[in-house]
């Protein structure tokens, strides 16, 4: 029975990936890390770790492995692998206490239980789960081991064409139907709770979305997955990665987004990141680098 849950956990990380892109998650320890943000509390949630291997299939979908590998090396990083976090971000505010995306869940070995205990949050404390999109990976935490609801006093909220999209996926059928009670979708633009507004970045799925957070004047984005890896997503923005559903769109969002973010200096939450996954987007000749650091 675990297996069949651990092999169900695993499909559901593939909803609605292309099936030839390959990402193997590796379990790591649990890290809770915490700064301000005017009023709130803002809390890094370490989940997991994806393997994705330099095979053509997910970064540079379309360009020769050994360009990658050259923007890799350069990075002074492998080249026959691209690891990416797989992280969550914990926004306390007065009377709520938000969760925005919840990592691959119990089954697959997520830690974002622990690392929510770290944090000293009980999962029946979080108030609202913001989700910026229904791939496994920001969905998977939504349940417990035991197909439960995680957070069972949050209401879950995602855009209503990310809602529909997850609809459209049988793999999605069992979670949507225990979540189904629990979500309340919104159209993209708005504010979405105090100090927590939505923006709209379509691409990567047809109702994928960022969370801008802003209090007393301080602003951070949580970009969900405009960008995956902190090397070849900014070096090469222009090319397509296998996990967008649009590709022409995916990079066209991408270009334009890290443009903004990099004019504007705001900091950034990239759950794909190095862990915590906080910094700034950098323009560097044709494409970008990060700047890792806490604001």
């Amino acid at each position: 029975m675990r297996m069949m849950i651990r092999d169900a956990a695993l499909g559901l990380l593939l909803l609605a990936l292309p099936a030839a892109c390959a990402a193997k998650p590796a379990a790591t320890a649990p890290a809770a890390v915490s700064f301000r943000l005017g009023d709130f509390t803002i809390v890094s949630l370490r989940d997991m770790l994806n393997a994705v291997p330099n095979d053509g299939s997910v970064f540079g979908k379309g360009i020769d492995t050994a360009a990658v590998a050259k923007v890799l090396q350069a990075a002074g990083a492998p080249t026959d692998t691209i690891t990416l976090g797989v992280d969550a971000l914990l926004v306390e505010q007065p009377g709520r206490i938000v969760l925005i995306d919840t990592g691959l869940g119990p089954n697959v070995g997520g830690m974002l239980p622990a690392s929510l205990a770290a944090a000293h949050i009980a999962p029946a404390a979080v108030t609202d789960v913001l989700i910026t999109h229904s791939h496994g990976d920001h969905v998977g935490g939504l349940l417990t081991a035991d197909g439960g609801l995680a957070f069972p006093n949050a209401k879950i909220r995602m855009s209503s064409a990310e809602w529909a999209f997850m609809h459209s996926h049988a793999g999605a059928a069992k979670m949507v139907a225990t979540i189904s009670s629990h979500v309340r979708p919104f159209a993209p633009g708005g504010q979405i709770l105090p100090g927590i507004a939505s923006v709209a970045l379509p691409g990567h799925t047809p109702g994928h979305v960022g969370y801008e957070i802003a209090s007393r004047g301080r602003h951070m984005i949580d970009i969900g997955d405009t960008a995956h890896s902190a090397i070849v997503s900014l070096a090469k923005p222009g090319w397509a990665i296998g996990y967008d559903t649009d590709a022409a769109q995916g990079i066209a969002q991408r270009k334009a987004e890290l443009g903004r973010l990099a004019a504007s200096g705001e900091y950034v939450f990239a759950p794909h990141f190095p862990f915590p996954g906080v910094g700034r987007i950098v323009a560097a000749g044709t494409g970008f680098t990060w700047k890792p650091g806490l604001p």
